[in-house]
C-alpha cells in the first residue's frame, strides 16, 4: 500500500494541464484551458482544465475531477494503479506503508504470479517466432487461418511446444519458483511427475484492463476428438474467469470512442474482427455471460451488440444473457449470423467494408430478435403464444429505466398484436411477485440476524431525489472554499473575550443541531469527512476532496467548484452584483443555511400532508391528529425561516 507521504508527493507533482495534455490538445482561453473531450465524441470543445483549481471538467458529458481521476477514467485504472501511473510519469519512487505479514505475503504472491505469467507469455511468443517447431507448426497454422502477423503480435499469441515440460524447465532455469508455476496453472505437478498444462497448444494470453497478463487460453492443434479444443488457465489469485473478458485491454479505447461494444464468444472471433477493422469487441471466452463481465463492459459503454453464431440451439440457450445485460441498464442489440457461420469464419469470408455494411444492415433490437425467434412455429398455437408473451415481457420487466421499459412495451405490443394494457398488467404481476420475494428474503435475513431487535420508523416515503440537492451543493461550495474563514465573533461568557465563528463550524453545527442529514450519499460523506478534519488547522479542503480516492466524491466536489456562482437576491446592493464572495460571508453563509433548512421544512410539510391524506383514507382519527400537529409546527417554523429570508417562500 502506498504511504501517505508518497501520495502527497505524487499529487503535488501531477499538474493537471501536464497530465491531461498527454492525451488532449489544450488551448488557453482566459484563465482556463479547453480541448475536445476524450470521453465522448464532440466537435466543439466543452472540456475545460483549470490549473488554478487543479481540476478538469467536461460540460458536455459531465465528467470531471483531479489528475488522478483523469488517469482513472481515461486508462480505466484503480485509484492505487492511477497513482502508480503518475509516479512513473514523474519518476517518483513508490514507498509502501508498513503492512502486516499476511498483507505482504498476499501482495508478493500476487505480484509473483503476474511476473511468472509475463515470463510465460514471452516464452510462448519466442517459441512461435524464433524456433523451427513454432514457425512450422504454430505460425503456419495461424497464417493458414488468414491471421496477419500484426494481429498475432497485437494480441501476443504464442505457441507452447509439444513435450513434457519445456516451459516449466525454462522457468525454473530462470529462477521462478514451482509454487507460482502451479498457482497460475502453467505447470501441473503430481508428486514427482511434472508437465506443462498447455503443451502442444496455440497460446492466447488474457490481459487485465491495465494490460498485464493474468491467464491463458490454449487451443489444441491435435485432431484427436477426445482432447479439449480449448483449455483455459484455472482460477487463481490473479485470474477469475467470471470477471474477465478476452480482448478488453485491446478494445477499451475503441469501445469508448464508438460508445458500443460487440460481444462474441471466442478468442479467434475477437482477433478476426480486429483484423477486419472492428476493434470494439470482446469475448466471454466460451463461458456463460456473468454479471461481473457485464459490469466490466458498462464501465466503458451502455451499448452492447451481441453477435451470435448461426446456431438456433445456441442462440436460444444464450437468451438468459440478454436479460442479464438488460437488468444492468445496458441497451442491447443482437446480430445473428447466417446458419453455420461464426464471427471468425464470417469476418474472413468478406472484406472489412462488406462486414461493416452487414453489421449495420442486420443488427436488430432485442425485442424484434427475440419475438421473431420465439414466434417461429407457434403463430397458430394460443398457449405457446401466451408463453412467448410472458417470456418477452419478463425480459422487459428487468429493465431499470421506466421510459425505456415503456418504449419496449409499445414495440412489443405492435409486434405481437397485443394491447399495451395487457402487457402492462403482466409487468405489474411480475413486479409484485419480485417485490414479494424481496420482502420475504428481507424477513428471512432479519430472523437470521439475531442482533436486529427493532427497526427504526421510516418516513412515509423516501424521496426519489434529494429534496435539498441545490441548497446542499451551495453549502458544500461555501464549506470547501471558505471553511477556515471567520464570519463573525461572539462573546465567550466565561472569559468575556470574543471567540471567532468560522464558516465550517457554523454550517456543520447548524446542520447537526437540526439533525439534517443528506439523502445524497456523496454529500453526506463529504460533510462527515469534513467534521473529522474540522480541528486540523492545516486541512486543505479543496485539495483533499478534489483528490479523494472515491471517484464519486471527487466528481461531486469538482462539479461544485466548476459551477458558476448562483447569486441570490440578497447579493445585490443598489442594483449591482457583488462579485467577491469572501466579502459578504457573514451574510451569505447564514442565509444559505436558512435556505437549505426552508427547503427541508417544505419537504417535511409535504410529507405531513401526505400523512393526513393517508390517515383520512384509512379513517385513522388518531393518525390525522398526529399529522395535523406536526403540520402546524412545521408551518410555524416555515414562517420564521421565511421571515429571516425576507418573506420569500420556496416552491417544490
Amino acid at each position: 500500500m502506498i504511504d501517505h507521504g508518497t501520495i502527497q508527493q505524487i499529487l503535488d507533482a501531477a499538474e493537471i494541464a501536464d497530465v491531461v495534455g498527454d492525451f488532449v490538445t489544450l488551448k488557453r482561453r482566459g484563465t482556463s484551458m479547453i480541448g475536445l473531450c476524450p470521453f465522448h465524441n464532440e466537435k466543439t470543445p466543452s472540456f475545460n482544465v483549470s490549473q488554478a483549481k487543479g481540476i478538469y471538467k467536461c460540460f458536455g458529458c459531465g465528467k470531471g475531477g483531479s489528475s488522478v481521476n483523469f488517469i482513472m477514467e481515461h486508462e480505466h485504472l484503480s485509484y492505487a494503479d492511477a497513482l502508480r501511473w503518475l509516479a512513473n510519469k514523474y519518476h517518483i519512487q513508490i514507498r509502501e506503508k508498513e503492512e502486516n505479514p499476511e498483507d505482504v505475503k498476499e501482495r508478493n504472491d500476487r505480484e509473483s504470479q503476474l511476473i511468472v505469467s509475463e515470463f510465460a507469455q514471452k516464452f510462448f511468443n519466442d517459441q512461435l517466432w524464433e524456433t523451427n517447431p513454432g514457425r512450422l507448426i504454430g505460425l503456419s497454422y495461424l497464417r493458414q487461418r488468414g491471421m496477419r502477423d500484426d494481429i498475432i503480435r497485437k494480441f501476443g499469441i504464442g505457441y507452447c511446444p509439444e513435450g513434457k515440460d519445456h516451459m516449466t524447465t525454462a522457468a525454473l532455469k530462470e529462477g521462478f519458483k514451482m509454487e507460482f508455476l502451479e498457482k497460475t496453472g502453467l505447470t501441473i505437478k503430481r508428486d514427482e511427475w511434472i508437465r506443462d498444462r498447455f503443451a502442444g497448444r496455440m497460446m492466447f494470453p488474457i490481459h487485465g484492463i491495465s494490460g498485464r497478463v493474468i491467464g491463458f487460453g490454449g487451443r489444441t492443434l491435435s485432431q484427436d476428438k477426445t482432447i479439449a479444443k480449448y483449455l483455459n488457465s484455472p482460477e487463481s489469485d490473479i485470474y477469475h474467469k467470471s470477471r474477465v473478458l478476452y480482448g478488453i485491454f485491446q478494445a477499451k479505447r475503441s469501445i469508448i470512442q464508438e460508445d458500443k461494444c460487440y460481444l462474441v464468444e471466442g478468442y479467434t472471433d475477437v482477433t478476426s474482427l480486429h483484423q477486419s477493422g472492428i476493434e470494439n469487441v470482446v469475448a466471454s471466452s466460451g463461458t456463460s455471460l456473468t454479471i461481473d463481465q457485464i459490469r466490466l463492459i458498462r464501465r466503458f459503454t451502455n451499448n452492447v451488440t451481441i453477435i451470435y453464431d448461426g446456431d438456433q440451439a445456441g442462440i436460444k440457450a444464450s437468451m438468459r444473457g440478454i436479460d442479464m445485460v438488460l437488468e444492468e441498464g445496458i441497451n442491447v442489440k443482437v446480430l445473428p449470423l447466417p446458419e453455420g457461420e461464426d464471427p471468425d469464419s464470417f469476418s474472413r469470408s468478406m472484406s472489412a467494408t462488406q462486414l461493416a455494411e452487414y453489421i449495420r444492415a442486420n443488427e436488430t433490437d432485442f425485442i424484434k430478435f427475440k419475438t421473431k425467434l420465439l414466434l417461429a412455429g407457434v403463430e397458430n398455437d394460443p398457449i405457446s403464444r401466451a408463453k412467448l408473451i410472458t417470456d418477452i415481457v419478463s425480459s422487459i420487466s428487468v429493465i431499470p429505466a421506466e421510459i425505456v421499459r415503456s418504449e419496449y412495451l409499445k414495440e412489443c405490443s405492435r409486434l405481437l398484436d397485443v394491447r399495451e394494457s395487457v402487457l402492462y398488467n403482466e409487468i405489474r404481476k411480475l413486479k409484485v411477485k419480485s417485490e414479494d420475494e424481496m420482502i420475504k428474503q428481507q424477513e428471512r435475513d432479519l430472523v437470521r440476524d439475531a442482533s436486529v431487535k427493532k427497526q427504526p420508523p421510516m418516513p412515509l416515503s423516501m424521496p426519489e431525489v434529494n429534496p435539498c440537492e441545490n441548497e446542499e451543493r451551495e453549502l458544500l461550495k461555501l464549506l470547501i472554499k471558505y471553511g477556515s474563514h471567520k464570519i463573525y465573533e461572539v462573546e465567550n461568557p466565561a472569559t468575556g473575550e470574543p471567540d471567532p465563528v468560522f464558516v465550517a463550524g457554523y454550517i456543520l453545527a447548524e446542520l447537526e443541531a437540526d439533525q439534517m442529514e443528506s439523502v445524497n450519499p456523496a454529500i453526506k460523506a463529504v460533510l462527515d469527512e469534513y467534521r473529522n478534519h474540522e480541528d486540523d488547522e492545516n486541512f486543505d479542503a479543496i485539495k483533499y476532496f478534489v483528490n479523494h480516492p472515491d471517484l464519486q466524491i471527487s466528481q461531486l466536489v469538482s462539479d461544485i467548484l466548476s459551477e458558476k456562482n448562483k447569486l441570490s437576491e440578497f447579493w445585490r446592493k443598489r442594483g449591482s452584483f457583488i462579485e467577491e464572495e469572501h466579502e459578504i460571508l457573514h451574510q451569505l453563509v447564514p442565509k444559505a443555511v436558512q435556505e437549505c433548512k426552508l427547503r427541508y421544512i417544505s419537504w417535511l410539510i409535504a410529507q405531513a400532508e401526505q400523512g393526513i391524506r393517508k390517515a383520512s383514507e384509512d379513517n385513522d382519527d388518531e393518525g390525522i391528529q398526529e399529522f395535523q400537529k406536526r403540520y402546524q409546527k412545521l408551518k410555524t417554523v416555515e414562517g420564521l425561516l421565511c421571515g429571516h429570508l425576507g418573506k420569500r417562500t420556496i416552491t417544490s
